[in-house]
């Protein structure tokens, strides 16, 4: 019998194997509405190929005593278990998947340490109102009251387009082992193994390199702000809420791009919830996700984000409507300095602590300490805008081309909230997640209803 072969724990994944809380699971998710039907049978085909074709993907942690020096991988031959399942359609069906993806992460023991959820006749992407809600137990809600006269909500907005999608699939990620981007990968083979038609991804568009440029960068050496508590629930976990809003609009030639306005929709739409909540201004401090991989078949698979700190001052979040040309400005130097930096993914003291010079439980505990300590200097929220999804996402002519793709990120404390966004068919896919031990149902559409607000303050001229 062939001995399976055992890569390291990369750092990412042991400290956050370190970390590892069973009342808020390290969970991504991921939803792709197809226009029509998938084959069942075809479907666990196609998948199952596409995770052979991404041969890194099939995996799972190795047993060891409490004595081993790290954690290791195992790679498999094949899958431990089915992956794809597709559970009984019904009213509920959607909403139910959603909150499994938040509840139950697929576990490190089995390989692989993901599972696709196929949803059939989920009816439309979304609510009455645009949006949807998942937890514990989602009660009858409207819109939130925004306090900002000229808000989003109040304006006439043109109808979002109520989709014919019968299909929803929900990838449920464990975010020790991988992240989005790469469970997107596998899906875009899978679609294309599926439908036979080429998934290439689109390639990124190009940018002619800026002049350094000196920034005026508010220091990182102060405690950030806090998401102030809103009504929190009694239920452990985390709550999520799903919408669809137009794309910002930039003029051409702008010195800014749409992650710089959403970084500082992000940052005003917090600065303005915490004022709500009687909060003292203190600077902010947002985590962004830079992803360098490619997008086709070389793409590693794991977790291969870097992630970097952009601050904001609290003057800067408090000034006119007419300096939002000058913040986002000043946004975009500081986005493209960080991004260009070459560092390690969570930095040089992630890779000392993770050195495997004592037994892993040792290692554990410290990790677990220390980020305790470190929670009030933990970055106020984590903005990860996965960008324009580059693949077509086309399963055929039965099941169709995905119009609507949504992520969400983790949001245990002591951030408590994160905004991951994405771009499908020239539409906005914000997905708002937070801690439940920090928020509730209805904070969580008030902070919609100030994120389509400053989102549309953006739209300035440079």
């Amino acid at each position: 019998m062939t001995t399976p072969a055992r890569i390291p724990f990369p750092v990412v994944d042991e400290v956050s194997r370190h970390c590892l809380q069973e009342e808020e699971p390290e969970t991504v998710h991921i939803e792709v509405h197809l226009p029509g039907h998938l084959d069942p049978a075809r479907m666990r085909k196609a998948f199952t190929e596409a995770l052979h074709r991404h041969p890194r993907i099939l995996m799972r942690e190795a047993r060891g005593g409490w004595y081993r020096r790290r954690y290791e991988w195992e790679l498999t031959a094949e899958p431990d278990l089915e992956v794809v399942s597709f559970p009984a359609p019904g009213r509920n069906a959607l909403r139910d998947a959603r909150t499994r993806a938040l509840v139950e992460a697929p576990p490190l023991s089995l390989s692989p340490p993901i599972r696709l959820e196929v949803v059939e006749g989920a009816g439309p992407a979304e609510g009455s109102e645009a949006t949807d809600m998942v937890g514990p137990h989602p009660p009858s809600w409207g819109r939130g009251a925004v306090s900002t006269s000229g808000s989003a909500a109040g304006r006439d907005k043109p109808p979002l387009t109520r989709s014919r999608q019968t299909t929803v699939l929900f990838l449920t990620i464990n975010h020790t082992a991988l992240d989005g981007p790469a469970c997107l990968r596998i899906l875009a083979t899978a679609a294309e193994i599926y439908g036979g038609k080429d998934n290439s991804p689109t390639p990124a568009p190009i940018r002619p390199p800026d002049p350094p440029q000196a920034t005026d960068t508010p220091s990182n050496w102060t405690r950030p702000a806090r998401v102030a508590p809103g009504t929190p629930e009694n239920s452990p976990g985390n709550g999520l809420l799903v919408t669809e809003l137009p794309l910002p609009h930039r003029p051409k030639g702008s010195p800014y791009t749409v992650n710089d306005q959403l970084m500082v929709t992000t940052a005003l739409t917090i600065a303005h919830w915490n004022r709500e909540h009687g909060e003292a201004p203190r600077p902010l401090r947002i985590t962004m996700p830079v992803d360098d991989r490619p997008r086709d078949m070389t793409m590693p698979i794991g977790n291969g984000t870097r992630l970097v700190e952009v601050p904001f001052s609290p003057t800067e979040l408090t000034r006119k409507p007419e300096d939002m040309p000058d913040l986002l400005r000043r946004t975009a130097q500081r986005t493209r300095a960080l991004k260009s930096l070459s560092r390690p993914q969570l930095g040089h003291g992630a890779g000392l602590l993770t050195a495997p010079v004592t037994p892993v439980t040792w290692r554990a505990a410290l990790t677990r300490g220390l980020r305790r300590a470190a929670a009030p200097w933990t970055s106020t929220t984590l903005l990860s805008n996965i960008g324009r999804i580059p693949y077509p996402l086309d399963f055929g002519e039965e099941a169709g081309r995905a119009h609507a793709v949504w992520f969400s990120a983790p949001a245990r404390m002591p951030r408590g909230l994160t905004v991951t966004t994405a771009s499908t068919a020239g539409r906005l896919h914000l997905a708002l997640r937070w801690s439940r031990a920090l928020l509730g149902h209805g904070d969580g559409a008030h902070l919609r209803d100030l994120f389509e607000h400053y989102l549309h303050t953006t739209e300035v001229a440079p």
